[in-house]
């Protein structure tokens, strides 16, 4: 089968035809957004980091290697296992699009997912 493309958009972004399936992947639903204007398929809260974490980590751009590789150490429990081989078999069908509220996508955990689901098994 064809592996498609993992791209990680901010939810506030209006949905395009090339996101294919879109995932949220934070742990919160995001502020001021209505679920039926998010046009999400699913919302993987499993892969999401820990609240321990996202908290310690703040969204500051200079703990960020710091924070991957927490988070890649959390995503090693089975259940975040058994939800990113879910979002790999969605990638088998479409493009999966990560979805995240954070302002900064390159330094979020929706970048280290995308990157993590990229690598070969």
């Amino acid at each position: 089968m064809t592996r498609r493309a993992f791209r990680v958009r901010r939810i506030y972004d209006p949905p395009a035809p090339e996101d294919g399936i879109r995932v949220l992947v934070d742990r919160v639903w995001p502020r001021g957004i209505r679920k039926e204007v998010a046009a999400i398929d699913e919302w993987a809260k499993d892969v999401a980091p820990s609240t321990e974490l996202r908290k310690w980590y703040g969204h500051v751009p200079d703990k960020f290697a710091q924070f991957e590789a927490r988070y890649r150490d959390e995503l090693a429990a089975q259940t975040a296992r058994t939800a990113l081989d879910h979002l790999r078999t969605l990638a088998e069908r479409d493009n999966v699009t990560l979805l995240t509220a954070t302002r900064d996508v390159d330094h979020s955990q929706a970048a280290v997912l995308a990157r993590l689901l990229r690598e070969p098994r």
